[in-house]
């Protein structure tokens, strides 16, 4: 049995998001599942493209090849080949306009490197897409994102969060350059919120969602009316079907932002509204 405590939920970002007065509209974008569970999107770069790219929320950077770089206007198409770059021309440049979808995002840094990965990932789908591989979508752009994912529809849903995502690529260099731990990097410091319950699910469970295992008293949780083997399905509509997914969900909502869970209790769904209330 494996379990995850949600009585103290840990914020993942630096709090540096800005609040807005209008409610940001949700913009949805198509995606394409291949079978190694990898999503493919349509993506501009500059007004250039489409350009198809790997959207992995994994990843700590953008990246994409010399041949789409230079062809969006991101690299000089006479670019000089740096010093010791085995795979082409590298660095990092800036993408004054990049479009996932119909979601613009603008001044995006990115890799500029043809990775042999991305390229062996291409060799062995470009048939099957239709085109190229050329790149990877990763935190640069999501970061500054509430996303949800259905995977039937194989749809994904944007919402601005207000985050400006730092340079993790050049907070790194600078770390492992300077040798010390000076480098003002964000830091976790307390839980950003406590929700008052516990989850769990079992290696074999393969059905929607975790149960709850523990309603603490006093909490929001408990003042919701959750209860003790409620399954809960998505948190902030966010699907909840693994104990990482979960916590990831929870990270998301703010501290006295009210959240909808959606649930199943004795065999019907149900929704509730919990609101963390201010951890340490």
């Amino acid at each position: 049995m494996r379990y995850l405590l949600l009585a103290l939920c840990v914020a993942w970002m630096p709090l540096t998001a800005r609040a807005d007065d209008a409610a940001p509209k949700p913009v949805i974008v198509p995606f394409q599942l291949l079978d190694t569970g990898h999503f493919i999107v349509k993506t501009t770069l500059n007004g250039k493209g489409p350009y198809l790219l790997i959207f992995d929320t994994g990843a700590p950077t953008m990246l994409i090849n010399n041949r789409i770089a230079k062809d969006s206007g991101v690299m000089k198409k006479n670019a000089p080949k740096p010093f010791f770059a085995p795979f082409g021309s590298s660095g990092e440049f800036k993408i004054d306009k990049l479009k996932v979808g119909d979601v613009e995002a603008e001044g995006i840094m990115a890799m500029v490197l043809d990775h042999p990965t991305v390229e062996t990932f291409s060799t062995a789908f470009a048939k099957k897409l239709g085109a190229p591989v050329d790149g990877i979508v990763g935190f640069p752009f999501f970061a500054r994102y509430r996303m949800t994912v259905d995977y039937q529809k194989k749809e994904m849903t944007f919402v601005p969060n207000g985050y400006e995502p730092i340079n993790l690529v050049e907070s790194l260099t600078k770390s492992l350059m300077s040798g010390s731990s000076t480098i003002n990097l964000p830091k976790v410091v307390g839980p950003q919120g406590i929700w008052g319950f516990s989850v769990a699910k079992d290696a074999e469970d393969e059905e929607a969602g975790v149960t709850v295992t523990e309603v603490m008293q006093n909490t929001p949780a408990a003042k919701a009316g959750l209860k003790v083997g409620d399954r809960i399905l998505t948190l902030g509509a966010r699907w909840t079907d693994n104990l990482a997914d979960c916590h990831q969900a929870a990270g998301f909502v703010k501290v006295g932002q009210s959240a909808e869970l959606v649930l199943q209790r004795d065999g019907k769904e149900m929704r509730l509204k919990i609101a963390p209330m201010r951890g340490l």
